[in-house]
């Protein structure tokens, strides 16, 4: 379904997406090649191994980013939330699945438009940079979180990852206190994305609900009491950049 364009001043993701650093000029450029398309719930925003047509920014909702293997075993490899960015410039295929896990709404550039203005404007692409940046160190933590860190403790960095990816998309300062989640995905989705069978992460969320870690209002709501505690879980005290 497509959407009416929005002004990029209006947008919601505009000083976190990968139009950020962008002048008026800039963005004038910009407003002239969008379109906006909302995927729903369930739907493929991408599948691996196609031409990669658009890229785009994740507006609102939620999406995964898989890889199939040959025997059908697929693995979650990472998550698009607000401001995330989908596809690469430059590769005129797609690398992973991309499916949406709530309806979201992309602001899309047709693919070699958007190149064009990445050679043509050092704040596109000095804020594209940052942002693969970003996500390689994000990746890069993935990596210890996955082969070295407890199924209580995944299950807490990934709760702490959240706090932190709505933190940074308000521009609220992290600190101690009671915050309340909302799970982006579904139990049997968190285990994918952890490396866990469903029933190991279902206790783990039984094990910190009755340690007082967290409380549920529901199935996806969370509530974290006391956010010191939950860093003291996941000896991660410092601010790292699992997410």
């Amino acid at each position: 379904m497509r959407l009416s364009k929005t002004a990029c001043s209006d947008c919601p993701i505009r000083h976190r997406a990968v139009c950020a650093e962008c002048d008026t000029d800039e963005l004038s450029i910009l407003e002239g090649i969008k379109s906006y398309v909302t995927i729903p719930s369930g739907g493929s925003i991408a599948l691996a191994g196609e031409p990669l047509h658009y890229l785009s920014s994740v507006v609102t909702g939620c999406a995964t980013i898989s890889k199939t293997l040959e025997d059908g075993r697929r693995q979650l490899v990472g998550l698009l939330l607000p401001s995330d960015f989908i596809g690469r410039p430059g590769r005129a295929n797609q690398s992973f699945d991309v499916e949406a896990v709530s309806d979201v709404t992309l602001c899309r550039f047709e693919r070699k438009a958007f190149e064009g203005i990445v050679r043509a404007s050092p704040n596109v692409a000095r804020r594209l940079l940052t942002m693969t940046l970003d996500e390689l160190d994000v990746a890069r933590d993935w990596q210890v979180l996955l082969g070295r860190l407890s199924a209580r403790e995944r299950v807490a960095h990934f709760l702490l990852s959240l706090v932190r990816r709505e933190a940074s998309d308000s521009g609220a300062d992290l600190v101690s206190g009671a915050i309340t989640l909302q799970l982006p995905l579904s139990r049997e989705m968190i285990a994918d994305y952890l490396g866990l069978t469903i029933e190991t992460t279902s206790r783990q969320f039984t094990a910190l609900r009755r340690d007082g870690l967290i409380e549920s209002a529901s199935a996806r709501q969370i509530l974290v009491p006391d956010l010191a505690r939950l860093m003291l879980e996941t000896m991660d005290d410092d601010g790292g950049t699992i997410a």
